[in-house]
């Protein structure tokens, strides 16, 4: 479970608090998929983004985040320095390595949605 205080801990980004809930909180989502012997099951995914998240995520990295937990990444152990090459190779390519483990097809403009106006 994510507590409050893993979800405003120091992350990447402009905006910490827009980065480090997301990235956690797909990473958690990956980590369920592992535990239920989900994960191999999973040929795509669509992620949507609601409230503040959703109206300046964007500009704030959510999105990142949430595609960088997806690969498996947290905010405390990431690589900084891989971060641009990664997801220009998710671009690129139309697809991630879900936790390391499944490559599956994410065509980022589609599978990323900002709900600016929904909470």
């Amino acid at each position: 479970m994510i507590s409050v205080f893993d979800m405003f801990s120091v992350g990447i980004g402009p905006s910490s608090s827009h980065t480090v809930g997301p990235m956690n909180a797909a990473a958690e989502f990956v980590d369920e998929l592992k535990r239920q012997q989900l994960i191999n099951r999973v040929t795509h995914l669509t992620t949507e983004l609601f409230g503040s998240l959703g109206q300046t995520g964007k500009g704030h990295g959510s999105g990142k985040a949430v595609i960088l937990g997806l690969l498996g990444e947290r905010p405390e152990t990431i690589d900084v320095d891989s971060i641009d090459t990664r997801l220009a190779d998710i671009d690129t390519n139309e697809s991630l390595n879900l936790g390391g483990e499944k490559s599956i097809r994410f065509p980022r403009t589609k599978a990323i949605v900002f709900h600016r106006r929904k909470t």
